[in-house]
């Protein structure tokens, strides 16, 4: 038994370190967060210190076991993560295996080599308990939160799939609110003037400094140009230099791979992770932009030998953030003479992004020549305007150039011909074109980490899982749709034709691409919240919040002072909303029905939003319609909603007996006889005969496919995780190495028996 029992948080963490340690270690892995706060009550002594009753997780009490057995014959070391959560994580490692925090060895290290373990164990420190103590406010106060105003939430929508939360919440107010911008958005129209001069056979294109309000004012610009006499008036060049961006910190790794790779804020991290428990890059859970020294003269050296001494310019970056820790470094990769990796094509593509980022940001700045051309037209105060860059030396942008968010709409300025002051120019043609105002973006998961960051509001290790909250909570939806074709005038003047063509063209407006929507509860959820608890949802307020961690950490106050000033008007506030008894539905009356005179009602149900006629105090009980995908109730008109009162409609016949279409609790379906089969691409008003008899025909074919044996009430089943048991509504796996073709009945009842049965969901009583 080797004498030292080193625990980490990952099992391939484990193994890496093991290899690099030798036989005198034993690398275990705690495999995260062994104990928490108990699920069904709030485990937080509010009448008190706020003393936190932890529990160790019923997945976890193996790992703790055998932890506690190795424990009490080896040296037990701690390298758990080198965050406030990776430092808790250890705290709780001591409690459960009965080691003094005072004298237990703690290291940390952000890379995963032999030289940055090997000197971590060299010199070990003992636990910061500052540290975990700021980590157990955060989980404190966000426990009092999510546990004090889920109940209001259930009690006021009728929901108990509802929940709030700190953080969360406040992310669904951004989307919530610039929805709402964008909603109040109020677009107009202007004439944009591009023109396109030719020198030499080199064309370039050149834009008017005035946008006209009208087509008759552009008409009027376009008719002066006909007569009119083009002549250079100014050129101005100058040197101007770029500077290469920063290294990657965790929010600005999510934001660049969310523009250059399409990756999802966890996709990315969940990607990060196994690059980094690999050893190929540096901890992924960081807000400086600082690298070490010894990183700089590896990332120098790596430059100078493949580029040229010119391009090296090390560079030590300062965070932004007044609240990161300049201890940690920025992510880069574990050695910069690896420009690539193997593993999955994903970790490939998220390393070479890092690579690429790092190895710019210790490059020299680019050297460019910007030339900006005036152009004047005779008889018009308007001139044209022309910019063109020539790239004298590269720099860092021979590896390297970061994105923007709006880079769709950018135009890059490219080389412009030669040219000189009062040079006579011609053009080809001159367009006016009709163009929109845009109302701001919705946001995507990368801009929204950027902003929650810009505001101060979460950490690193609260982004990815913020959005997956919002997301399976089903606040926030994240969109992607074709956009829609809007017509717009064209107004052009050719060389060759002194008339003025006029035509209406098309261009696609309202499309989306992974943009973050909120649903009709979203909204509804931020609305109440932000009425009843605007203090919690205030943007200020839960920066401030972060600030009182980070001085926590610092020890420069007390974490149960902190909990007593917000806990107690908190705790007020919910007191009184618990009082009120009246319950939130976003009700929107929509009109009368013409047939029963009754009011026509946009609400949220129990099942989402819905469409009702009538009241249950009527004595006819109400109607009720669900509503379909893209519409909500808060923008549906009342036309829209009785139209939904046609259904279900019948599509067609099949085999003799009637097709409906109709939509549901789980959107539009079309159905024939006793099956239903769900519409992904079409309306309940758009879906013909032919395609839904197609759609009957796939899905006979498809559950045909899915049964695999049949003993009565009990099935064999392929399902979207491979073989299961169904005997009612029940469902049970089967275990690894059976073969699902030769179950019998017997085994089948077998398996059923032998299954530990379910905990009642929270809440809910057996």
């Amino acid at each position: 038994m080797a004498s030292n029992l080193l625990i980490v948080e990952s099992p391939a963490k484990a193994k890496t370190i093991e290899k690099i340690l030798g036989e005198d270690f034993v690398v275990k892995s705690c495999y995260g967060h062994i104990r928490d706060l108990p699920k069904n009550k709030i485990g937080l002594d509010l009448e008190g210190d706020f003393a936190p009753s932890y529990e160790v997780s019923d997945d976890k009490k193996a790992i703790v076991s055998e932890l506690k057995k190795i424990s009490k014959k080896a040296e037990v070391w701690l390298a758990t993560d080198e965050d406030r959560e990776g430092e808790a994580i250890s705290w709780h490692l001591c409690e459960e295996l009965g080691l003094d925090p005072q004298t237990t060895k703690r290291i940390v290290f952000n890379e995963i080599t032999d030289t940055a373990i090997k000197r971590a164990v060299a010199n070990p420190r003992i636990l910061d308990l500052n540290l975990v103590n700021a980590q157990q406010a955060r989980r404190a106060l966000d426990r009092i939160v999510g546990f004090e105003l889920s109940p209001i939430l259930w009690q006021k929508l009728s929901n108990r799939n509802l929940s709030a939360g700190r953080v969360q919440s406040v992310a669904v107010r951004l989307v919530v609110e610039r929805e709402r911008e964008i909603q109040n958005f109020n677009s107009v129209s202007a004439y944009r003037v591009v023109a396109i001069f030719k020198v030499d056979k080199k064309s370039f294109k050149a834009e008017l400094n005035k946008r006209f309000n009208t087509e008759e004012e552009a008409n009027r610009f376009l008719q002066a140009c006909v007569q009119a006499a083009f002549k250079v008036s100014d050129i101005q060049v100058k040197g101007v230099t770029k500077s290469p961006a920063a290294p990657f910190t965790t929010s600005t790794l999510q934001q660049e791979a969310s523009r250059k790779l399409s990756f999802s804020v966890s996709k990315t991290m969940s990607v990060a992770q196994k690059l980094y428990e690999s050893g190929k890059i540096t901890y992924m859970r960081t807000d400086s932009t600082a690298l070490s020294e010894q990183a700089r003269h590896a990332a120098a050296d790596f430059i100078k030998k493949s580029y040229g001494v010119e391009y090296s310019h090390p560079t030590q970056y300062q965070t932004k953030n007044s609240s990161a820790q300049e201890a940690h470094e920025a992510i880069r990769p574990t050695y910069f003479d690896a420009e690539s990796v193997g593993g999955t094509r994903d970790e490939q593509r998220l390393y070479d992004l890092i690579w690429k980022r790092t190895i710019a940001s210790q490059m020299s700045k680019a050297q460019l020549e910007k030339t900006i051309v005036k152009i004047d037209v005779s008889g018009r105060e308007e001139i044209f305007g022309a910019e063109g860059e020539v790239v004298k030396f590269p720099g860092f942008l021979k590896v390297y150039l970061e994105s923007t968010d709006d880079e769709d709409d950018a135009e890059v300025a490219g080389m412009l011909p030669a040219l000189s002051v009062n040079q006579s120019l011609a053009y080809t043609e001159i367009e006016a074109r009709q163009k929109y105002s845009q109302a701001p973006a919705r946001y995507t998961e990368a801009s929204l980490v950027k902003r929650l960051e810009e505001l101060g509001i979460g950490r690193p290790s609260t982004y990815a899982p913020t959005i997956s909250t919002i997301t399976q909570r089903g606040y926030v939806k994240k969109e992607t749709k074709e956009g829609q074709p809007r017509d717009v005038i064209a107004l052009s003047l050719k060389v060759d034709n002194p008339n003025i063509n006029r035509q209406t063209v098309q261009e696609t407006t309202g499309s989306l691409k992974g943009k973050m929507v909120p649903t009709d509860i979203g909204m509804l959820v931020n609305d109440y919240l932000t009425e009843h608890f605007g203090r919690v949802l205030d943007y200020n307020f839960t920066a401030d919040i972060e600030k009182d961690f980070d001085r926590i950490a610092e020890n420069k106050v007390d974490w149960v002072k902190v909990m007593k000033e917000f806990y107690t008007p908190f705790h007020k506030e919910v007191e009184i909303s618990s009082a009120q008894k009246e319950r939130v539905t976003g009700e929107r009356n929509l009109g009368t029905d013409p047939t029963s005179g009754k009011p026509v009602i946009a609400r949220i149900g129990r099942f989402g939003p819905m469409i009702q006629i009538g009241s249950s105090e009527d004595e006819d009980k109400p109607r009720f319609a669900s509503l379909l995908e893209g519409q909500s109730i808060h923008n549906i008109t009342f036309e829209e909603a009785m139209e939904l009162f046609k259904l279900p409609r019948v599509v067609g016949a099949f085999e003799g007996k009637p097709i409906k279409a109709n939509t549901g609790r789980f959107g539009p379906y079309v159905q024939h006889d006793k099956l239903f089969v769900s519409l992904k691409n079409h309306t309940p008003f758009s879906v013909d005969e032919a395609t839904a008899i197609e759609l009957i025909i796939a899905k006979r074919e498809a559950d045909a496919n899915k049964l695999i044996q049949s003993f009565g009430d009990i099935e064999v089943l392929n399902g979207r995780f491979g073989p299961y048991i169904k005997k009612g509504k029940d469902n049970f796996k089967i275990p690894k190495g059976v073969d699902a073709k030769t179950l019998t009945e017997e085994d089948c009842l077998k398996i059923i028996n032998e299954t530990p049965e379910k905990k009642p969901a929270r809440g809910k009583k057996k």
